[in-house]
C-alpha cells in the first residue's frame, strides 16, 4: 500500500496500464477530489522553462520523494486533526486539540514537537512522522491522526525540476533486482507479502504526481547548471535593468541588497539536443537527495574495472550472467543497509561473499538494531550473518558467507586480488571475482558556490548525509548560512521517506507564514514599491 504525503495508501498490480492504474487512483480518492485535482491553479506548461521574465515564488531543485512531497503541500493540500483521532501519546493530542479548527501547517511546530523522540534529528520530522504513523517504532499499526484537505487558496506557484520522471533515484534503482529498504509503515510489502521492488516505488512516485493534480508543477529531463543570487541598488524600483551579478560588482556590496535566485540549466529534449534555460526565484528548497556521487575508499587499485560503487552496477553484472559459476567470492565493503541489500544479491544468487566493514557487530550505531525484526526479517538476517559468520584465523572462508568486523581494505591488485587490514594490523590477501564498495555517497550540488560546501555544519568538508548535512532553522528548513534557501531530505540527514515529510511542512509553513505577511503588509499600504 504504497503512501506518500497522506497517508492513505493506494494498491495497484504489475499488469496495470499506466491509464487503468491512473483512473484507478481517482477512483480511489473520489471524484470530488479529483474535480478539485483538475481545477486546481497550476504553473501554464507554456509560461516556463521559456519564459525567463517570470520570478517564482519557489523553484525545488530534484524530484524525488522530498520535492513531491513539498510541491503536494504548496499546491494547497493541508493536514488536520481528524474528529474522531486519539494519538496515543496524551500530552501531544491535548496540543493538538488546543487548535483543532487549524491546519497543522498554521500551528507552532516548535510547541507540538517539544518533547517528541523518533529516528531522526529534525524535531518537525518526528512531530510529522509521529501524526502520520503512531508509535510505529514500537510495532504498533495505529492509524494516521490526520485527515487531509485540499485548499486552493493556499496554493504557492512552484516549479519542479529534475534530471528524470518523478520518482528521482529510484528510476536509477529499477536497473537492479534487490530489495531495498522503504521506510513508509506499512508500506513495506506488497500484496503478495515480499518486500517492495524499485521500479514499484518508481511507478507509484510517477502516478501519485499524476493523480494528485501535481503534474504540470513538474519539469523533467532538467540539468541545473548554475544557483546563484543576484544583487540590486537598494533605492532601485525592482527593474531588471539594476539586476547585476556578483561577480560583475566594481563598488561594495554593502550598497546593494540580494535580490531573487537565478537558476541557470538545459532542458534534454526527444532529438537529444540541449535547450538553456534561466528562471528566477524567490526562494529555492534543494531536495537533490545524495545518490549523486558514491562514496570511494581513495585506496589503490579502486578503478579497476572489477570494482564497483553502486548497487545498480552490481546488479547489472549478476543479470548478464558475468559472476555465474565463480567460485571466488565477492567482496563488499560497508555496513549499511545498501551493502545489506549487495549481501542478499549475492547470497540469493549462490554467489559466496566476503563481507568488510570497520565496526564492531555489537555498535550500537548499526543501522539493524534500529529496525523491527517483524518488518525487517532479511535484514536482520544479513545482521545474523555478520555476527555468526566472522572470519578467525582458525578457518578457512565460509562457503556461502564470511564477515570481517573491524577490518578495513588497503588495495586491490590488478590480479583481482585484495588486501584486508585487522585493526590489529593484520594483514590477509584474498582472490575475488569482483568487489563492491558500499559506503555512502555525496550530492551534487555543483550548481551552488563552493559545490554547497558553505552550507554545511563543517564549511570545509563536502556535504553528506551522515556526516556534515546541510545546517538549517530546526523548524523552518531554511538554511543557516543563506536566507530564502531551504534544503531537505537526505541532504539535512533524513534518508527515510517516513522523516522526509516533515522538511516538507517545515518548508511549507514558513512560506505561507512569509506570504501572509507580504500580503498583510501590501493591504496595509506599506513598502516602497519593491516586492
Amino acid at each position: 500500500r504504497p503512501t506518500l504525503c497522506c497517508g492513505q495508501g493506494v494498491n495497484y498490480s504489475d499488469s496495470e496500464t499506466e491509464g487503468e492504474i491512473f483512473n484507478s487512483l481517482v477512483q480511489y480518492f473520489g471524484d470530488n477530489l479529483g474535480q478539485k485535482v483538475k481545477a486546481m491553479p497550476l504553473v501554464e506548461e507554456t509560461s516556463l522553462l521559456g519564459d525567463s521574465s517570470v520570478t517564482l515564488p519557489v523553484v525545488i531543485i530534484g524530484n524525488g520523494p522530498s520535492g513531491i512531497c513539498l510541491s503536494y503541500m504548496l499546491s494547497g493540500y493541508r493536514p488536520y486533526l481528524s474528529s474522531e483521532a486519539m494519538h496515543p501519546n496524551a500530552i501531544l493530542h491535548s496540543k493538538l486539540e488546543e487548535a483543532r479548527h487549524l491546519s497543522i501547517v498554521d500551528q507552532d511546530l516548535e510547541y507540538l514537537s517539544e518533547g517528541l523522540e523518533g529516528r531522526s534529528s529534525n524535531p518537525v520530522a518526528v512531530l510529522f512522522d509521529t501524526l502520520l504513523h503512531p508509535d510505529a517504532d514500537f510495532g504498533y499499526d495505529y492509524p494516521s491522526v490526520l485527515h487531509w484537505k485540499l485548499e486552493q487558496h493556499h496554493y504557492i506557484p512552484h516549479l519542479v525540476l529534475g534530471k528524470g520522471p518523478p520518482g528521482g533515484a529510484w528510476h536509477i534503482l529499477m536497473e537492479t533486482k534487490s530489495t531495498v529498504l522503504i521506510e513508509y509503515f506499512p508500506f513495506s510489502r506488497n500484496l503478495k507479502g515480499d518486500r517492495v521492488m524499485p521500479e514499484e516505488i518508481a511507478r507509484y512516485y510517477k502516478h501519485y504526481v499524476k493523480v494528485m493534480g501535481l503534474q504540470k508543477n513538474f519539469r523533467e529531463n532538467t540539468y541545473i547548471t548554475s544557483v546563484s543570487r543576484l544583487y540590486r541598488e537598494q533605492d532601485d524600483n525592482d527593474s531588471q535593468d539594476g539586476d547585476v551579478s556578483t561577480k560583475h560588482l566594481q563598488i561594495e556590496k554593502s550598497k546593494f541588497i540580494k535580490r531573487n535566485w537565478e537558476i541557470r540549466g538545459y532542458q534534454r529534449i526527444a532529438d537529444g539536443s540541449h535547450v538553456p534555460f534561466c528562471l528566477f526565484a524567490e526562494n529555492v528548497a534543494l531536495a537533490t537527495g545524495t545518490l549523486d556521487s558514491p562514496a570511494h575508499l581513495e585506496i589503490e587499485g579502486e578503478d579497476f574495472p572489477f570494482v564497483f560503487h553502486s548497487m545498480p552496477e552490481f546488479g547489472a553484472a549478476i543479470n548478464k550472467g558475468k559472476l555465474r559459476g565463480k567460485v571466488d567470492p565477492v567482496l563488499i565493503v560497508g555496513s549499511g543497509l545498501t551493502a545489506a541489500d549487495a549481501v542478499l544479491c549475492a547470497y540469493n544468487n549462490n554467489i559466496p561473499v566476503i563481507h568488510v566493514f570497520r565496526r564492531r557487530v555489537t555498535d550500537p550505531s548499526l543501522i539493524f538494531k534500529q529496525l523491527p525484526k517483524k518488518l525487517y526479517p532479511e535484514y536482520h538476517k544479513v545482521y545474523h550473518l555478520m555476527c555468526t559468520q566472522s572470519y578467525s584465523v582458525d578457518s578457512n572462508l565460509l562457503s556461502d558467507y564470511t564477515s570481517f568486523p573491524e577490518h578495513h581494505v588497503l588495495s586491490f591488485k590488478s590480479d583481482m586480488k585484495c588486501i584486508l587490514q585487522s585493526i590489529s594490523g593484520l594483514k590477509k590477501i584474498f582472490k575475488l571475482s569482483a568487489a563492491v564498495v558500499l559506503i555512502g555517497s555525496h550530492p551534487n550540488l555543483s550548481f551552488l558556490k563552493e559545490q554547497g560546501c558553505y552550507l554545511g555544519h563543517n564549511s570545509s568538508q563536502p556535504i553528506t548525509c551522515k556526516g556534515n548535512p546541510v545546517e538549517i532553522d530546526a523548524y523552518t528548513y531554511e538554511c543557516v548560512k543563506e536566507a530564502n534557501l531551504f534544503a531537505l531530505g537526505p541532504l539535512v540527514g533524513d534518508n527515510f521517506v517516513r522523516f522526509l515529510k516533515g522538511g516538507a511542512l517545515g518548508v511549507t509553513r514558513c512560506l505561507a507564514t512569509r506570504q501572509k505577511k507580504k500580503h498583510l503588509f501590501v493591504e496595509r499600504g506599506g513598502g516602497d514599491g519593491i516586492s
